[in-house]
């Protein structure tokens, strides 16, 4: 008990334990604990705006929603550039090339504030079109287009905490992204119902305050990270003499990141389909929806924190020559992250209604939201497979067979699924959850077939 607490401590406060030597489960504990952390942290952002949002009325939950699934087409790339960071950062570390992973962590920095810049212009110019097209109301129109000008036109501040934090975790240095978000969450915190609802001198800005709040409390963090990064971590510093372009750097992350970005693309894409096959039952089908898929990501994020920790071990494994260990860390990891979302779907079933009136009272967004955790429920378990998987293919740098995979299960099967289920066969939204759960299963199934049989071990990044 006294090692374990001792490793506890060691992983929050941060150490220079070479993860490629030494007990593979203390290597996963001291990764995976802050990383599960940061990922807490991450879905507070969600959980904390639509809990205050959520006493506005539908029509602001419905804004929010719909913002954000046009948002996950941003996440798809701030991901895949993460993962392209994760890779080529860690590999370098497991191959001990310090040098190197520090000029991978720069061009990656340069990559994501390039990206930014489209989705920026299309928040600035077009966020009331891009509601309307996602079928918003004339009233969620009105109410959201500030919020989600404000979310896209600042979108940079995601990216770059997406990137840099990967950056971080791929060093091995997990305990200062867990901080970083701790920092972004304290602030957003305290200006989320200050600015909502202008309490004190602050102005009432309604949904639009939820935006400025989240986005001033991400870019404090980032340049906090900036700032870390220069100074140095347990395992990483980028000097200014790392600060140039790198041609040669660049390439081998884009190459890395256009599969991850693809990947993700494929699969936040779909999410995007399933929200406008729920706009067509009225913002209060919407509203549930998006509260208990905010529930539902709050509670499956930090699964995510050992996911990434698994990626970490098989990079810098691999880097180090050890495949064998890069294999065993990603059935550790994937045997763990099962037991945690068991746990979690029986908490779903015995407390499905109780969770969505945390945020609301109103009876039909409260039925929906209730009957959309009980169908998640039920293929927890399995999502732990099918997020441990995919991402042990990503950090060996092997980002075209998640691709593959995503593809055919979410595009080829899960929206015409959630389509059919929800409209010709009259399930209404339930269908789309069904869809959801059915999508993640076999994707699931699919990735440990194609895991066991060993190729990714053989990428070069």
């Amino acid at each position: 008990m006294r090692g374990l607490v001792r490793d506890l401590g060691a992983s929050l406060r941060g150490t220079d334990r070479d993860y490629t030597e030494g007990p593979l489960g203390q290597a996963l504990l001291l990764l995976a604990v802050p990383m599960v952390l940061e990922m807490v942290m991450e879905s507070v952002f969600a959980v904390v705006d639509v809990y205050w949002v959520a006493s506005l009325g539908a029509p602001a939950v419905a804004a929010v929603g719909l913002t954000e699934s046009v948002l996950s087409l941003m996440y798809a790339v701030a991901m895949g550039l993460a993962m392209a960071a994760t890779a080529l950062v860690s590999r370098r570390i497991g191959e001990k090339d310090p040098e190197g992973a520090s000029r991978a962590a720069v061009q990656a920095v340069a990559v994501a504030v390039a990206a930014s810049l489209p989705f920026a212009a299309v928040g600035v110019f077009f966020a009331a079109d891009v509601l309307r097209l996602m079928g918003a109301d004339a009233e969620t129109v009105a109410i959201g287009t500030g919020y989600t000008a404000w979310m896209l036109g600042g979108n940079a501040v995601i990216m770059l905490i997406f990137v840099l934090n990967a950056v971080f975790r791929g060093a091995g240095d997990a305990a200062i992204a867990m901080r970083v978000l701790w920092l972004a969450n304290g602030i957003n915190l305290v200006l989320d119902p200050l600015l909502i609802f202008g309490w004190g001198p602050f102005p009432e800005l309604g949904v639009t305050g939820a935006a400025i709040a989240t986005t001033t409390g991400r870019g404090l963090a980032v340049l906090v990270q900036l700032v870390v990064l220069m100074r140095g971590g347990k395992h990483l510093r980028v000097l200014w003499e790392h600060v140039r372009l790198r041609a040669d750097v660049m390439g081998r992350l884009l190459k890395t990141s256009a599969g991850g970005i693809a990947q993700f693309a494929v699969a936040t894409s779909s999410w995007v389909f399933l929200v406008r096959i729920v706009a067509e039952f009225g913002a209060e089908a919407l509203a549930g929806y998006t509260i208990a898929i905010r529930v539902f990501l709050f509670t499956l994020l930090p699964a995510w924190g050992l996911s990434n920790a698994a990626a970490t071990l098989v990079g810098q494994n691999l880097g180090a020559g050890k495949p064998d260990r890069a294999e065993r860390s990603v059935w550790v990891a994937g045997g763990v992250t099962s037991l945690l979302l068991g746990l979690v779907s029986i908490g779903y079933i015995v407390f499905d209604e109780a969770l969505i009136r945390l945020f609301t009272d109103e009876a039909a967004v409260v039925a929906v939201g209730a009957d959309g955790l009980r169908v998640m429920a039920y293929g927890y378990v399995i999502f732990a497979w099918a997020m441990v998987l995919p991402q042990a293919f990503n950090g060996a740098g092997d980002t075209l067979t998640p691709t593959w995979i995503n593809l055919g299960c979410f595009w080829a099967f899960q929206v015409p699924l959630a389509w059919g289920l929800a409209i010709p066969l009259g399930w209404g939204v339930d269908g789309v959850f069904w869809s959801v759960v059915l999508a993640e299963s076999l994707m699931a199934a699919v990735a440990a077939v194609l895991f066991r049989r060993g190729t990714w071990k053989a990428t070069v990044v």
